[in-house]
């Protein structure tokens, strides 16, 4: 929608959007200029009424009364159109923009998202798309008050050329000055806009992270943040008033002189008889109108350099091209039999170092793998590779002998599944949650998704039941409600290939060894890709794979490697470290038992080999 050419300036860039509404701008615009020229027609009529009416006395006083009546109406219904249509189309263009912006955030990598910091584009968002629109609003009306200078002037050259010379001689003190306030609004606009994303940024992480700060109680640390940074914020603000407060009274005074010499000159030439007093009278209505859009030159400039530096923003985030796209020709997964493999894969996050080595791993259809290894070994990486949240620096990734880079991502995810461990929830029904990959879905297809995580009773104990609305981010619930929201919704989908990323990390071991009966049955005929950070889970696999140092140390059964791999024994042990750690913090709670089996099969249904 925008102009992807970031050489052009900014206007130009935004060209496309406003050619999607050229018919209501022009119209806008149009009515606008009429209503002008009606302006500038009217103190010449004024000047006819005075001169012929009453000073010569050779025509009716009400042939213009009932003129200057007519112009009046008509000059009030061109301002509703004018002014009706062009805040319309404003807004439409600030909703283009930020449905633009948004549409390009769904589409960016996850490596954007690594360092990008969501207060920055929710400011972007809203803050710099607003200050685009405001000027877009108001920009437009002071360019065609230019247009009305200009035909202000030329009336203003028939009735007295010297008088006209007066009334324009400060206008070349104001472009000058005018120019020089741009050029310092423009460093300071982007200041403030950058230093009001920092405050956004640091209100929303403390907003999310509320429950961090309060437990280190870290309150007086944040706010000492925020006044720091609201301080230079401040200070950011007061440089742009500096500015504004130097240059606008100049602007606005200085074509107050030129009436002064108006009305000097001209009564000189009215005692010599040489202009009408309707012509002075004409040309002070003139100057005014000369004088008007000088007057909000300052905030029209300030309002302009503030939407110049917004502008830069958007196109930052906008100039930023996703890594992971479907390739020219990219293919549908169709019904896969649900085989991975992972050949020669060496892989890292941005320019650090690699963290999977040359990894080498190959899934039957229906088999279930759990990955061991020690933190920072690479086994959460090896389940975003699966599903392409990011792609690999050499080797391949292949889902039935398919490198994942020819397949849609659609497609892809639609039929790999990821729990992670740290579950997301959206401020939504409980239902909405689970159904987000599939909202089309039944409300019984949903329970049966609930029951089989074994989410279905503290569902069903809440005051609104599926119905429910969950607090941000599902703060509202426990860890493990929300882990098994998440599981319901994977299982929901019904994927062909399953990844579990530590998904009953929060849950405690009498409820996971529930779910885990249930994940049992359901992943019969799967693909499943288990991410071992608990002995527990270790359970559910039929094959064992070691990681150490990005590659692959060892593989077998649980037995096998028990056995005959001493390394696995070390990393067991600390994992059982971890776990009896992580178990003393977990808050327990009474939990339901898992429903039947069957019924839960009946369900979903079972994948086949």
């Amino acid at each position: 929608m925008v102009d992807p050419d970031p050489a052009k300036g900014w206007l130009r860039r935004l060209l496309p959007v406003l050619r999607r509404h050229a018919g209501p701008f022009g119209m806008a615009l149009a009515c606008s200029l009429l209503g002008l020229i009606i302006q500038v027609a009217v103190p010449r009529v004024l000047m006819a009424a005075i001169d012929q009416a009453l000073a010569a006395r050779s025509a009716e006083i009400m042939s213009f009364v009932w003129l200057l009546t007519g112009l009046a109406g008509l000059r009030g219904a061109t301002a509703f159109v004018s002014r009706y249509w062009i805040f319309k189309v404003a807004y439409a263009i600030e909703y283009d923009l930020r449905v633009s912006l948004y549409e390009h955030l769904t589409r960016l990598s996850f490596s954007f998202y690594d360092s990008a910091q969501s207060g920055q584009l929710i400011s972007r968002a809203n803050s710099d798309i607003r200050a685009i629109q405001m000027f877009l609003t108001f920009g437009p009306l002071l360019a065609l008050n230019v247009v009305s200078i200009a035909v202000a002037l030329a009336f203003m050259v028939t009735v007295s050329l010297p008088l006209t010379l007066v009334a324009v001689a400060p206008l070349p003190a104001v472009l000058w000055l005018g120019i020089r306030m741009r050029e310092q609004l423009f460093p300071a606009s982007w200041l403030v806009m950058a230093r009001q994303a920092d405050v956004a940024t640091l209100v929303e992480e403390n907003v999310a992270g509320v429950r961090v700060v309060r437990s280190f109680a870290a309150e007086e640390q944040q706010i000492g943040q925020l006044e720091d940074r609201a301080r230079r914020l401040r200070w950011a603000e007061l440089r742009q008033v500096d500015v504004d407060a130097r240059y606008s009274p100049l602007l606005e005074e200085l074509p107050r002189l030129g009436m002064a010499g108006v009305l000097l000159l001209g009564g000189l030439l009215a005692l010599e008889g040489r202009l009408g007093i309707g012509a002075i009278v004409a040309f002070s209505a003139y100057v005014v109108m000369l004088q008007t859009p000088f007057r909000f030159l300052g905030f029209i400039l300030m309002m302009g350099q503030r939407a110049a530096a917004s502008a830069h923003r958007i196109f930052e985030v906008l100039d930023v091209q996703p890594e992971i796209s479907d390739r020219p020709g990219a293919v549908s997964l169709g019904d896969p039999r649900g085989e991975v493999e992972f050949r020669g894969v060496s892989f890292g996050y941005g320019s650090g170092p690699d963290v999977l080595r040359d990894f080498a791993l190959r899934l039957r259809p229906g088999e279930t793998v759990a990955l061991v290894g020690r933190t920072g070994s690479g086994k959460s990486t090896v389940a975003r590779l699966l599903a392409r949240f990011y792609d690999v620096r050499a080797g391949q990734v292949l889902v039935d002998g398919r490198d994942v880079r020819d397949l849609s991502l659609a497609s892809l995810r639609q039929h790999v599944g990821v729990v992670l461990d740290e579950p997301f929830l959206f401020s939504a029904s409980i239902r909405d949650n689970i159904a987000f990959g599939r909202p089309d879905a039944p409300l019984d297809e949903v329970v049966r998704a609930a029951r089989a995580a074994n989410a279905l009773e503290f569902t069903l104990e809440l005051p609104g039941g599926f119905d429910e609305v969950i607090g941000e981010r599902g703060y509202t619930l426990s860890g493990g409600q929300r882990q098994r929201i998440a599981i319901a919704r994977t299982l929901l989908v019904n994927p062909r290939v399953l990844v579990l990323d530590d998904a009953t990390s929060a849950i405690d071991v009498k409820v996971e060894e529930k779910i885990h009966d249930a994940l049992r049955h359901l992943m019969r005929g799967r693909t499943t890709l288990v991410i071992a950070h608990r002995l527990s889970t270790i359970s559910l696999a039929e094959r064992v794979v070691l990681l150490e140092g990005g590659r692959i140390a060892a593989t077998g059964t649980h037995g096998e490697l028990m056995r005959s791999e001493p390394r696995y024994r070390d990393v067991l042990a600390h994992l059982a470290e971890d776990e009896d750690a992580h178990l003393g913090a977990i808050r327990r709670e009474p939990e339901p038992p898992v429903q039947d089996v069957p019924e839960l099969d009946a369900g979903l249904g079972e994948m086949p080999r």
